[in-house]
C-alpha cells in the first residue's frame, strides 16, 4: 500500500495540454494569455468583479491591505484560528495585530465577540483599519454578519479564502464578501497551480494592485517608477494549469463531500469521535475532514497522527491558533479559548479528491484501531 498524503495534487490530465500551449506559446514569464484566461475563468466561476493573479495567497492578502490604505501604525484584526498567512500579511504593512476567537458553529471567527469588539474600539476612537476573515478548511464564516458590523463602523473586510475556493455563504461565492478576497494554489488547495494565489474584489483596487504587483512600473518606455512595487505576479505557465485545475472544480467538490460522508459513516460507532460542524446557511468545499477527539479517547491528536504516520498516513492537528505561536506571544486575544481547544482536539484526516473509497475505508481502520488499542 503507498502513503495517504493529507490533500495531495490531483490532476486531470487537461492541465498538461494547456501547460504545453503556454510553453509553446513561449510566454513564460508573468504575461501571457493563459495568465488572462485564468483571471477571467476565476471571475466567471466566483462572480468577483475583478481579478489578478498572483504569486502566492500571502501576496493577495499584502497586497489587499496595501490597497486597502492599511499603514504602519494601524491596527488589523484577524481569526486566530488559522495558518499563519493572513497574520504575516499584516506584519509585512507595518501594522498592529489583534486577534479574534472562533465560534463553535462555524469554527471560524466569533460575530458576537467581533461585534463587542468593535463597539468597544468605536468608543475608545480605535477602529482597526481592516479586519481579515478566515475562512478555514473548506467553510465559510458567518459572512453577512461580520460584513454588516464591519460596515456599521466604516471598517475594511479583507476575506482570506485561501482554503475555501468553492465554497459559498448564502449562495454566494467565498472569496466576494468583502472589499477583497484571496484564494491560494498552493499543493494542498483544493486545485493547485504548483504555487499561486488570486485577489478578487473592487475593480479598481485589483487594478492598483495588479500595477504594484508588477514592481509598480510605470506606463512608459523606459522603466520609471514613482511608488514602491512588488513581484508577485503568477507565471503563465502555471495560470495554464490553474484553468485546467478550475474547470474540474466541481467534481472535486462532489468527491470530497463524498469523502467526508464516508468518514462520517465509517466513525459513527466509534465513541469519543465527532466532526467539525459543516453550518446549512453555506455549503464548504470539503477541502479537509477533520475529527475531534473527546479527551475520554485517551489519545491526543499529536497521538494519533503519530499512529497513523506507522502506518503511511499523513494528519495532521487542527490549526495552531495564532494567539498560541511563539512569534505572536504579545499580541491581544478577544477571546481565544474555543480556538485553542479545537488545537487540542482537532485532527486533519486525508481528504484528497484522488482517494478510493479502499483509501478512506484504509484511515477508518487505522483510526479506529489506533483509539481501540490506545
Amino acid at each position: 500500500m503507498g502513503r495517504l498524503y493529507l490533500s495531495p495534487p490531483d490532476m486531470s490530465g487537461s492541465e498538461r495540454e494547456r501547460l504545453l500551449q503556454a510553453f509553446d506559446s513561449n510566454w513564460i514569464t508573468t504575461m501571457g494569455a493563459a495568465v488572462d484566461g485564468f483571471e477571467a475563468d476565476v471571475v466567471a466561476f466566483t462572480g468577483a468583479e475583478a481579478a489578478v493573479a498572483l504569486a502566492s495567497g500571502t501576496a493577495a492578502l499584502h497586497l489587499a491591505l496595501v490597497v486597502a490604505g492599511v499603514r504602519s501604525g494601524d491596527e488589523v484584526w484577524v481569526s486566530t484560528l488559522t495558518f499563519a498567512a493572513p497574520a504575516n500579511a499584516v506584519v509585512y504593512t507595518g501594522a498592529s495585530l489583534r486577534f479574534i476567537d472562533s465560534d463553535r458553529t462555524t469554527w471560524n471567527m466569533d460575530p458576537e465577540l467581533l461585534a463587542a469588539a468593535l463597539a468597544e474600539a468605536a468608543a475608545a476612537d480605535r477602529l482597526p483599519a481592516a479586519v481579515i476573515v478566515v475562512d478555514i478548511y473548506g467553510q465559510c464564516a458567518e459572512l453577512d454578519r461580520i460584513g454588516e458590523l464591519c460596515d456599521q463602523y466604516g471598517v475594511a473586510v479583507v476575506e482570506d479564502a485561501a482554503e475555501a475556493l468553492g465554497a459559498t455563504w448564502q449562495g454566494r461565492s467565498a472569496g466576494t464578501w468583502g472589499r477583497l478576497g484571496a484564494f491560494s494554489f498552493n499543493g494542498n488547495k483544493i486545485i493547485t497551480t504548483g504555487g499561486g494565489g488570486m485577489l478578487v474584489g473592487d475593480a479598481e483596487l485589483v487594478d492598483r494592485a495588479r500595477y504594484l504587483s508588477q514592481q509598480a512600473r510605470q506606463p512608459v518606455l523606459h522603466y520609471e517608477h514613482v511608488d514602491v512595487g512588488y513581484n508577485y505576479r503568477l507565471s503563465n505557465l502555471l495560470a495554464a494549469v490553474g484553468s485546467g485545475q478550475l474547470a474540474e472544480l466541481p467534481g472535486k467538490i462532489e468527491r470530497r463531500h463524498a469523502i467526508n460522508r464516508a468518514y462520517r459513516a465509517g466513525l459513527a460507532d466509534v465513541d469519543g469521535v465527532d466532526f467539525m460542524p459543516w453550518d446549512d446557511r453555506g455549503s464548504p468545499n470539503g477541502w479537509l475532514t477533520l475529527i475531534t477527539l473527546d479527551p475520554s479517547t485517551g489519545l491526543t491528536p499529536h497521538e494519533l497522527c503519530a499512529a497513523l504516520e506507522s502506518q503511511d498516513i499523513e494528519a495532521r492537528p487542527a490549526w495552531k491558533p495564532m494567539h498560541l505561536q511563539p512569534v505572536f506571544a504579545d499580541v491581544p486575544t478577544v477571546g481565544g479559548e474555543v480556538a485553542a481547544e479545537l488545537f487540542d482536539r482537532g485532527v486533519c484526516l486525508p481528504s484528497g479528491s484522488a482517494m478510493t473509497d479502499d483509501d478512506v475505508d484504509r484511515v477508518v481502520e487505522a483510526v479506529t484501531g489506533a483509539l481501540t488499542n490506545g
